[in-house]
């Protein structure tokens, strides 16, 4: 009975041993410290805008809702706004903050939020808005006001 345990023993036990080489060679394999696991940060978004009006007079004030519809969500994306008015004359303010300086950086700290534009022109104006990421994805909503008279 000893002999026959011990001719299992001799024929099992190599295959024993390549399975634990077999092991501890893909354990030391996939723990290679070059793999690191790839977070993906750099996620695109759109911008979606209310409808505004289409005229404004000089003085009138109009809201712009605007949301940012992010495609993934990383924690520490940043988000900004910048504007420039290429036709008129007139001021683009975040709630009640001192007016924007056109071309100007400004973080967004939220992603609904809303712009005040107030005419200070007779004439029709046009002014396009950017809002990028701190990835440098960034997209613009461009905006067009006709003139119209105060009755």
């Amino acid at each position: 009975m000893t002999t026959m345990l011990n001719s299992i023993k001799s024929k099992f036990f190599p295959i024993y041993l390549h399975l634990v080489i077999l092991l501890i060679s893909i354990s030391l394999v996939s723990c290679n410290p070059k793999d690191e696991l790839e977070i993906q940060k750099d996620f695109p978004f759109e911008v979606s805008v209310m409808p505004v009006p289409k005229e404004i007079a000089k003085g009138q004030t109009v809201e712009i809702r605007i949301a940012i519809q992010r495609t993934g969500n990383y924690l520490n994306t940043q988000y900004f706004i910048s504007y420039f008015q290429f036709d008129g004359y007139g001021t683009l303010q975040y709630y009640d903050e001192p007016p924007f300086v056109p071309n100007d950086l400004y973080l967004l700290p939220v992603e609904q939020f809303r712009l005040y534009y107030t005419s200070n022109s007779e004439i029709s104006q046009s002014f396009d808005i950017w809002i990028s990421d701190n990835f440098g994805n960034e997209k613009k909503v461009s905006f067009q006001f006709n003139n119209s008279k105060i009755q």
